[in-house]
Order: C-alpha cells, then structure tokens, then sequence
C-alpha cells in the first residue's frame, strides 16, 4: 500500500489518499482521491508515478463520502482511466454532483440556517465557501453503489464496506478483517474530532448516530485506521473513546452556557463555545452546537421554542445519554 498526502486548505490540514494493489494481484484501487485543482492533480500523478503508476492505471476508486475533499477528484481520475468507482448511495448523486441533490442539500443547509440564527452576512460568507468547495470537485462522475456489509476486491485486499455514518448520513470505511485494518476517511482523525452537523445537515440525531458509530469501530478492535487526513492511527479504540468522551464534555459545555447566560439560540450558543466563525467553520460551528441541543432536547434536558433553547434540567445525568463507555478510564479497558 501506498499512501500520498495531497495539499488542504480548506479543512483538517493535508488530505491522505491510498493506492492499494501495487505489484499485486486484483484491482489497482485508489482509495479517495482530494480535491480537484491543478496542484493536487500534479501531485497524484507525482504519488503514482513514485511507485510506477500512471492515472490511466487505475481499475478502480473506493470513496468513503462526498465532501470536495474526498470525492472531488474521482471524476478526473475516472475520465483518464475509466476506472470503476463506488460509494454508498446515500452519498453517491452528491458526489456525482446530480444537481437535483445538489438543490435539496442546499435548501437544506438553508433553512438550517434560518432556524439557528444565523446572520444574514454570515450566511453569505458560507455560499461563497461553498461555490469555492464545487470548483474543487469534478462534476461528471458515474458511481457505482456499496452497501454495508458487501465486500470488494482492492488489490491483494478483501475489503468489506461499513457504513459508519455522523460526519456524513452516507459515511463509509473499507474494513480488511484478516489485518484488522480499516481504511476510515473522516469517521476518526489523528489530531482533530471530525465535524457532526454542519458536515451534513441531512442526518436527523447526528451525535447519537455518531456516538453509535464510534462505540461500533471500538467494537471492531482494529490493530490501525489509516485516515483521510495525516499520519495512520495506531490505537484507534483509545481516540474513538476520546473522541466520544469529547462530546460528551462538549455537551457539558453547552449545559453551562445555557445555565450562565440564559435561553439562546443555536448561533449564540456556537458563538459562546467557538467565537468568532469564518469560512467553513461558520457551517461546522453552529452544526455542532446544533447537534448538542438537539441530543440535550431529545433528553428532556432542554426544550426550544421558535428556535431558543432552555435548560429544562440545570444539573443532568450525562451517563444516561451517554452510554456506551465509563467515565472511569480503567472500566474502558
């Protein structure tokens, strides 16, 4: 296998993509592919060419969701080989840019924004942020769909897609049983907590989905994740559970906020734990704050009304919605 860091300026810093199949038997497999612009085509070519590959040798692409930064580049890689490329279908006519999916996500995204508050001026930054990410995606790509649980050949590896939805509804990892290795996109990261809400305003409950997620990845006891982001996670069972003990503390956070400064909407609570928003993070800010008071309010602990949140409980029992692992660090091992 061979990984290839591509340049990001727009999210977590470098994206990390994957060329499984080198020298071996099966299809070459590219596993993501960064976004499109001249500089990251150059340096997938470069990647390839290293270890004597050429775009037009690639079989086939495995996308692990639709975001720019993952999936924009498939389209490019597909036209100069005519490669095969899979997704799940959630995810699949946003990554194809079908431009009915399209519209309805940002209908959503819009009224999103209407019902967290979000400032008008605000909001026309973020559609400025949008349209740069849809410059960096290619827009003509044919998406053959995978399903939880069905298993593709990449290489020498037989890989078996999961669905581990949060980031986005649509959210899959390439799972090779025999290494106990997943290949994981944005489902778990090295140095940052992968965005829930903002990521993909599509998913109704997104923190209990994705609390549910990373209890499933630390079921699977991986020896390593290898992420779309930065370097391999070698003990990814112990930064799922910090991750999600993360949430966890953020939902504390967001109790106090509405206990200190009284009934808000969900701008002003993401204003009170992140401040200041620019680019992209005026979508991921406010998504996240969103995701809390929603968990919160499904719990009983808050109730909203024309969109302002109160506690209804000041002093909650965070176990009780946050079951899956001990507060207690020893009772995790």
């Amino acid at each position: 296998m061979q990984s290839i860091s591509l340049q990001n300026a727009v999210f977590e810093g470098e994206n990390t993509i994957y060329l499984l199949g080198e020298g071996a038997e099966g299809p070459l497999t590219l596993l993501d592919s960064g976004f499109d612009d001249q500089k990251i085509r150059a340096q997938v070519e470069d990647g390839l060419a290293s270890v004597g590959y050429s775009v037009a040798d690639i079989d086939q692409i495995l996308l692990t969701h639709y975001h720019g930064d993952h999936a924009g580049l498939a389209g490019w890689i597909q036209q100069k080989s005519d490669a095969t490329v899979r997704m799940h279908p959630t995810d699949a006519h946003l990554a194809a840019h079908e431009s009915g999916a399209i519209q309805e996500l940002r209908d959503r995204q819009e009224s999103s924004f209407a019902d967290w508050g979000m400032p008008e001026a605000k909001r026309e930054e973020l559609r400025a942020e949008f349209e740069r990410e849809i410059d960096l995606s290619t827009g003509t790509l044919t998406v053959e769909p995978i399903s939880d649980g069905e298993t593709v050949r990449a290489g020498p590896y037989e890989l078996t897609a999961c669905h581990l939805p949060g980031h986005t509804a649509g959210h899959v990892g390439y799972l090779s049983s025999d290494e106990r290795l997943l290949w994981g996109g944005d489902v778990l990261l090295p140095h940052y907590t992968p965005n829930i809400g903002g990521a993909d305003v599509r998913l109704d409950d997104a923190l209990a989905t994705y609390l549910d997620t990373l209890a499933e990845l630390v079921s699977l006891d991986l020896a390593a994740v290898w992420p779309g982001h930065r370097e391999r996670i070698d003990d990814p069972s112990e930064r799922a559970r910090e991750i999600y003990h993360h949430h966890r503390d953020r939902t504390r956070h967001v109790v106090n906020v509405l206990r200190e400064f009284g009934p808000l909407d969900t701008w002003s609570v993401s204003h009170r734990l992140f401040g200041e928003l620019h680019e992209i993070h005026i979508l991921h800010g406010p998504g996240e704050a969103h995701v809390h008071l929603e968990h919160l309010e499904t719990h009983d602990v808050v109730s909203a009304t024309d969109g302002v949140y109160a506690l209804r409980d000041s002093d909650p029992d965070l176990d009780e919605f946050f079951p899956h692992f001990s507060t207690n660090p020893e009772a995790n091992q």
